[in-house]
C-alpha cells in the first residue's frame, strides 16, 4: 500500500483536481481506536493493496480537515472511513468493518 499523508487543505484540493483523471482514495483513521487499527490492517491485506495509492488522514491531528471532507463530499463523518473520490464527488464510501467489502474499481 502506498500511503500518502493528508495534512493540508491544499492536498485536499489536489485530490479533487486529480479525481477527474483517476479515482482518488481517502482513508480516515483514528490512531487511538482499536477498531480503526483493525480495519486499517485488514484493508492493507486486500488483493489490490500493493498497487493502490491512498491518502491517509489522521483524525486526531487533523479533525478540521476531516470535517471539511465531510462537508465537501456530503458524507457523515465516521472513523474509520474510506472514500472514493471521482470527478470531485464522493463516488463511494464505507466505514468500519464494511470497508474491506467495498469494490473500489466497480
Amino acid at each position: 500500500m502506498n500511503w500518502i499523508n493528508l495534512t493540508t487543505m491544499s492536498e485536499l484540493d489536489k485530490i479533487k483536481e486529480d479525481s477527474y483523471q483517476n479515482p482518488q482514495f481517502i482513508f480516515k483513521h483514528s490512531t487511538r481506536c482499536y477498531i480503526s487499527k483493525m480495519v486499517l490492517s485488514r484493508f492493507e491485506s486486500t488483493n489490490y493493496s500493493a498497487s493502490l495509492s491512498v491518502y491517509l488522514l489522521d483524525l486526531l491531528n487533523y479533525r478540521d480537515l476531516s470535517s471539511q471532507i465531510a462537508d465537501d463530499f456530503n458524507v457523515k463523518h465516521e472513523s474509520p472511513q474510506l472514500l472514493v473520490i471521482k470527478d470531485d464527488e464522493c463516488y463511494k464510501h464505507s466505514s468500519h468493518t464494511t470497508i474491506h467489502q467495498l469494490n473500489l474499481f466497480e
